[in-house]
């Protein structure tokens, strides 16, 4: 058996958070996806960010599809996540976001268990996946939430330049909250420095003070590339765009790490 089939535990729900914008959030996502993807696992991409990023990454519109996860989380008659879930060209499967998310704080303000609609979504595709992978808005509001109840585990993207550190901390204490209220097994899986150039002191000064600044194990740096801009006019992910660059090898690098460590859980 190769290191790739090692069997690890289905359904592996992973959040990607960061209230911060352009830190390379989705990026990761999808990028990861497809990585995992490579090495022979089953992988969902589940975008609950209302800018619907990861869906137009991975090559669909969110309105020209006929049904997204607004229909499963926002629809008066929900939908099962299974009918929505659409295939994709990097091998992965996709929930696709929508634009209708924008309004879900306000959707959901008097539904009751709003925190668990998420979870309640996706625990019946959890024997289908190996990884499912969430892409979550770039705020604390209620579809984060949601995220970090569902998950299992929790990444946190975060660009290598001091001002990004800006709004971790607040993030961290969410993620507190939700282990008290909602989830209390929830893991962070380290911080991601991302649009990381090892050449600058000021890049290596921000990586150097990562883990002893928020306690959480930090990731290997993603590299800075144009290749990541370049991936999404195409709706494939720089794994099919770019296969040779180092970005795209800091994604399969990833992957290796995240599926050896699901596989000794």
């Amino acid at each position: 058996m190769s290191e790739s089939q090692v069997p690890i535990r289905a359904g592996r729900i992973m959040a990607f958070a960061n209230q911060k914008g352009w830190v390379a959030k989705t990026t990761s996502v999808v990028s990861l996806a497809a990585a995992l993807a490579e090495r022979g696992r089953r992988v969902l991409v589940v975008d609950l960010d209302a800018q619907a990023c990861a869906t137009f990454c991975l090559g669909f519109d969110p309105e020209d599809l006929e049904r997204t996860v607004a229909d499963v989380l926002l629809g008066s008659n929900p939908r099962s996540a299974i009918s929505v879930v659409v295939p994709t060209d990097d091998g992965v499967d996709l929930l696709p976001g929508a634009l209708a998310l924008a309004s879900a704080d306000q959707a959901l303000a008097d539904r009751r268990g709003r925190e668990f609609l998420v979870k309640e979504a996706l625990e019946p595709l959890r024997a289908n996946y190996e990884w499912i992978l969430v892409d979550c808005s770039p705020s604390l509001g209620m579809m984060t939430i949601n995220a970090l109840t569902a998950a299992d585990e929790v990444v946190i993207p975060l660009q290598c330049e001091t001002l990004s550190h800006r709004g971790v901390g607040q993030l961290m204490e969410t993620i507190d909250d939700v282990r008290r209220l909602t989830n209390p097994g929830l893991r962070v899986a380290g911080i991601l420095p991302t649009l990381y150039d090892g050449r600058t002191t000021h890049a290596r000064a921000v990586l150097a003070d990562l883990p002893a600044r928020y306690g959480v194990p930090v990731l290997m740096p993603i590299s800075r590339s144009i290749r990541f801009a370049e991936a999404p006019a195409t709706g494939r992910s720089i794994l099919a765009t770019a296969r040779s660059s180092r970005g795209a090898q800091d994604y399969r690098d990833l992957a290796a790490t995240l599926d050896q460590v699901a596989a000794a859980d």
